[in-house]
């Protein structure tokens, strides 16, 4: 059984959250500025929420063991 598309978007923002604090947590120290930290983490949360996403739904076509397509 895979998952549905509403799980794999959940689970892509649930994890784009913590990713995306990090990131703009290191652009922070790396800058020094807030702003800049900010538009780091914004520009990185959006790009990378659709490539995760897509990239589960690459994962959900491919067959597991047991399981046939």
């Amino acid at each position: 059984m895979s998952d549905s598309h509403l799980r794999s978007l959940a689970k892509a923002f649930s994890w784009r959250i913590v990713a995306t604090l990090t990131t703009s947590i290191i652009a922070f120290f790396v800058t020094g500025e807030i702003g800049t930290a900010v538009t780091i983490g914004s520009i990185e949360f959006v790009l990378k929420f659709l490539i995760y996403y897509l990239h589960e739904r690459a994962w959900a076509l491919v067959p597991s063991r047991g399981r046939q397509a």
